[in-house]
């Protein structure tokens, strides 16, 4: 757990300097700034390590790359357009729950599908849900530089 915490430093850190998540303004009055302005709460950098070490320690990393940055088998999750949800936290989540079957596949060229819940993982719903604030929070990181 402390090596997921080490790596998601550089993820939080952009986040302060940026005052929260991409596509925020600054034009709010002082006190009442949008909660996303504010970054994330603690429960949710906790997610997100719990995400990262999910991500890369488990199956996940072996189709979309170390961090996300996609691989043969699996599309970047830290670049260009989401192929199959809006890149919502819940669509994204509901993703991992299913699965995306190899014939629902954007690019036919990959040779794997993509199994719920991470096949042999076998995610929990709330190791789901890490996972999913985990992938949300490269994907902003990534978009907003």
């Amino acid at each position: 757990m402390r090596a997921g915490m080490l790596r998601l430093v550089p993820v939080i850190l952009f986040l302060a300097a940026c005052g929260g998540a991409a596509g925020t303004s600054g034009s709010a009055s002082a006190g009442a700034a949008p909660a996303a302005a504010r970054g994330p709460s603690p429960e949710e950098l906790a997610a997100i390590a719990r995400g990262d070490s999910l991500f890369n320690g488990g199956g996940c990393q072996r189709c979309h790359g170390q961090k996300g940055v996609g691989a043969q088998n699996g599309p970047s999750l830290v670049a260009g357009p989401w192929l199959h949800v809006d890149g919502s936290k819940a669509q994204i989540a509901a993703l991992i729950t299913r699965g995306v079957p190899r014939e629902e596949f954007k690019n036919s060229e990959r040779p794997f599908a993509m199994r719920p819940r991470g096949g042999p993982m076998n995610l929990t719903d709330a190791q789901v849900q890490d996972l999913a604030a985990y992938v949300v929070s490269i994907s902003r990181a990534k978009s907003a530089r």
